[in-house]
């Protein structure tokens, strides 16, 4: 039987970020489900502005290639994604583009293809995200993830108590749902 290795970020490095929240809800999810799960940092994985003639002069940075490796062992993704003037961040669309880089003899798609992903963004707007996510879910389906329905949290500072326990009980199952969700797909689809 297949067992599900995840991947999971948040498209934000900000130390209270409200994504990064919401993503640690579907990786319970997803643990739950039996998943095995490693969530990292991005901004553990400092990366320049993609630019291919940058990219010719000096190689793939060091942070890309470790990144690049985990994505490799996974066969899936939990990924979270704040909005930015309607659409992805700079971070998450940056980590992308390097991630899609042909390395090690190693086509650009073989960090994504394949693999199922789960996406979701909170945002304390009422639109909670759902404009960017299309844009992300779009990139990702492109590069050969399956990609499962979004989910968006708009409001979220009202989802979370000071300790930072989410109290919207609704909100919690379906972000739950949606790590399990990607879990289970993994699996069944072994």
């Amino acid at each position: 039987m297949v067992t599900a290795n995840i991947l999971a970020f948040a498209g934000s490095s900000r130390r209270l970020s409200w994504n990064r929240k919401v993503l640690d809800v579907a990786v319970a999810g997803a643990r739950e489900a039996g998943a095995e799960v490693t969530l990292v940092n991005l901004g553990d994985y400092p990366m320049p502005i993609y630019d291919a003639d940058w990219h010719a002069e000096h190689g793939a940075p060091p942070a890309m290639l470790e990144l690049r490796k985990l994505m490799m062992a996974a066969n899936g993704l939990l990924i979270a994604s704040p909005e930015y003037n309607t659409s992805i961040t700079p971070l998450l669309k940056n980590t992308i583009d390097w991630l899609s880089q042909d390395a090690n003899g190693e086509s650009g798609r073989a960090p994504f293809e394949g693999k199922v992903g789960g996406l979701m963004g909170a945002s304390n707007g009422a639109f909670g995200t759902i404009r960017a996510l299309p844009h992300v879910s779009f990139i990702l389906s492109n590069l050969g993830v399956l990609m499962l329905p979004i989910v968006a949290v708009p409001g979220v500072a009202k989802a979370f108590d000071e300790s930072g326990a989410m109290t919207n009980e609704r909100t919690r199952q379906v972000l739950s749902k949606l790590g399990g969700q990607v879990a289970n797909t993994i699996v069944k689809l072994g």
